[in-house]
């Protein structure tokens, strides 16, 4: 084809003139094989990109049947043909429509290695890959499942959180469950790196979490799908302008079926009726859907895990990583020499160096991995890393409490599992003593950070075992030495933030207190010459000038002494706990309420002074002045909150901030 008629097509499809094109293919049948852009795609790939559905079978039914097939074979720079497009972008009828020509358009793979079926389930195109699946010449064939390096299609359905079609995917390719790439990961292994996709790894607010408890999801059910490119039970068709009443209307409906549900009236009627109570006080009917979102991500992903724990075989002798890396990833794709060389050239050898899958869940925090596996395989426990750490080390090191509580409770953790000790000599505790360089714990600041970093060491400390005692390493260091050493920076920081915020504040309670000191010796409107008794010592407003006044002078040197002794402390490791926090805490408090009471002194003084016509219009005057105060109050309220939430609460709370959606 000419260089001008390869650039005309190309105008041609940039700007959407189909029946040029059309036209173009009726003057030249050749024209459809030509590449026309810098990505080598045809005008069939063009046409699939922006979803010209009646152009590509107007296009097929007009050529003959040889042509047809040659034109579908093309690929681009990638090794796409228009199929594995059509999959990747979910079109379903071009799908439908390509295999019907010829089936084995699915057995094409990419440049990478994929084919149209493993595009599909990667972009959790539902109805597309039940579509293609359902036109396999081979329902048994598990080749077109894998790409080239190994990864399966439960691999990339579940790093995308797609888990509805890989709770299908599990149903129609059990065998997947145990399979594992060329870097020897399971799909187990992709899910125990997405903590955030599980409700012990989820960050929520208090009021979150009490919606979060009132939301109602049901477990997916997984059925046999007879026309599954008819298929549309995850998609939700309506104009995009239609999604905030389509929410609400599909929130009204989850909350009746529960109300009908039998088992509902053990669950309180309360908790599905404060969904729309708060849609009725105002609350956006977006965030409500967002945490029901939210929840049902949680409740697939656990299905998920526990249908992969249910078909995996992680501790038979020949699922071990290095002596057989998977029957299933032999087939079709890749030999056995192929993916063992691949395996050892990334420096695999040791098969300790694949991370055991309960100890990638300790590390990462998933509660729900760790406690399921312990339960289906409890010789699980003895599983050690490279470093010879086991699941109470890695998850001590990493400040998982709640994954360190469950193994607290659990029966059928022995006593010589927190005992145990890694190659370097560290114990449990020597591990609770280290920190490192990222901030765990979830409160601001290095202050707050190091009082929760001494909490968590004496958690971990008062759970060890009665006769346990303490030891060295092969430094031969103990833990408290290594506490004292790991946290000598984080104590200077806090040290730092301390002083700087005592200093500040001290400096405002003196000024407070000066005036407190000056407004309570003054009496308005003066004392009786004869008996000295205040003259209006009967009205509320002398009254309430009295007591505020007294108040702001005892409260704001309250706050002076307590910031004083703040800044005469030692900033030992221990006093970070409850000693410097609860001061912290209590300085603020009353330097707040002295704060306040010079104000309304000031108020209940100025009154006497306002004639009477006059006392209307000053009270909106009165409240002005308090809003300073109660800016201040707000703005310290997040740090209130931190500081009572530190000193009363035994367990640390984990930031998962850094894992979070």
């Amino acid at each position: 084809m000419a260089q001008n008629e390869v650039e005309t097509l190309f105008i041609y499809a940039m700007k959407g003139q189909w029946r040029e094109i059309l036209e173009a293919y009726q003057n030249n049948p050749g024209a459809l094989e030509d590449k026309i852009t810098k990505a080598e795609d045809t005008v069939l790939h063009m046409a699939v990109y922006v979803g010209q559905t009646t152009l590509v079978t107007t296009l097929l039914d007009n050529i003959g049947e040889e042509m047809s097939l040659a034109i579908l074979k093309v690929q681009n720079l990638k090794g796409n043909t228009p199929l594995h497009l059509a999959a990747e972008l979910g079109n379903v009828e071009i799908c439908k429509y390509i295999v019907k020509r010829d089936p084995n358009l699915i057995c094409i793979r990419n440049v990478e290695g994929e084919s149209p079926l493993y595009l599909a389930a990667t972009y959790g195109n539902r109805d597309a890959f039940f579509c293609l699946h359902a036109h396999q010449q081979c329902q048994d064939d598990y080749s077109l499942c894998r790409k080239g390096n190994g990864d399966t299609i439960l691999h990339s359905t579940i790093s995308g959180e797609y888990f509805g079609l890989a709770l299908h995917i599990l149903r129609l390719y059990p065998c997947l469950a145990d399979s594992v790439n060329e870097d020897g990961l399971s799909p187990l292994h992709i899910l125990a790196r997405k903590p955030n996709c599980f409700l012990s790894c989820t960050r929520m607010e208090f009021y979150e979490r009490v919606l979060y408890s009132c939301l109602f999801v049901d477990e997916l059910e997984v059925e046999e799908t007879k026309e599954p490119c008819n298929t549309r039970a995850c998609a939700d068709h309506y104009p995009k302008n239609y999604e905030t009443c389509m929410n609400f209307i599909s929130l009204l409906k989850m909350v009746v079926k529960a109300l009908t549900k039998p088992n509902s009236i053990d669950l309180g009627i309360f908790e599905y009726s404060f969904p729309i109570l708060l849609i009725i006080c105002g609350v956006g009917v977006s965030w409500i859907m967002k945490i029901q979102r939210r929840k049902e991500k949680h409740m697939r992903a656990k299905q998920v895990m526990n249908e992969l724990i249910e078909h995996a075989s992680l501790y038979k002798y020949d699922q071990i990583p290095g002596r057989n890396l998977n029957a299933y990833a032999l087939q079709h794709g890749n030999s056995k020499e192929n993916i063992t060389t691949s395996y050892m050239r990334k420096g695999n050898s040791d098969e300790r160096r694949i991370e055991s899958l309960i100890l990638m869940a300790a590390r990462m925090g998933v509660t729900e991995m760790v406690e399921k596996i312990l339960d289906k395989f409890p010789v699980a426990i003895q599983d050690v890393d490279s470093n010879n750490k086991n699941v109470v080390l890695l998850a001590i090191e990493n400040r998982q409490p709640r994954v360190y509580k469950l193994l607290i409770k659990m029966s059928l953790i022995k006593e010589s599992a927190f005992r145990h000790v890694d190659n370097q000599g560290n114990s449990a505790l020597h591990l609770a003593a280290s920190y490192r360089s990222h901030k765990p714990w979830r409160v601001p600041g290095a202050a707050m950070q190091m009082q929760w970093e001494y909490k968590w060491y004496k958690l971990v400390k008062n759970s060890m075992p009665p006769n346990f005692y303490e030891r060295y390493n092969n430094k031969g260091q103990t833990a408290k030495q290594i506490f004292v050493s790991t946290h000598g920076q984080l104590v200077r920081e806090g040290s730092k933030w301390l002083r700087n915020t005592a200093e500040s504040c001290s400096v405002v309670a003196a000024l407070v207190a000066t005036v407190a000191f000056s407004t309570s010796t003054s009496i308005p409107g003066g004392p009786d010459q004869n008996n000295g008794i205040p003259l209006l010592q009967r009205r509320f407003a002398f009254k309430l000038f009295a007591l505020a006044s007294l108040v702001a002078l005892c409260s704001s040197v309250t706050s002076l002494v307590l910031f004083l002794s703040i800044l005469s402390s030692r900033f030992q490791e221990k006093d970070f706990v409850v000693d410097l926090p609860r001061k912290l805490l209590l300085g603020l408090t009353t330097l707040l309420t002295s704060i306040a009471s010079v104000l309304i002194s000031f108020c209940a003084g100025h009154f006497f002074i306002i004639e009477d016509d006059m006392k209307v219009a000053v009270y909106p005057i009165y409240a002005a002045t308090c809003l300073p105060i109660s800016f201040f109050a707000l703005v310290q309220l997040p740090l209130y909150i931190d500081l009572a939430s530190a000193i009363f609460r035994k367990v640390p709370q984990r930031s998962y901030k850094m894992f979070s959606d």
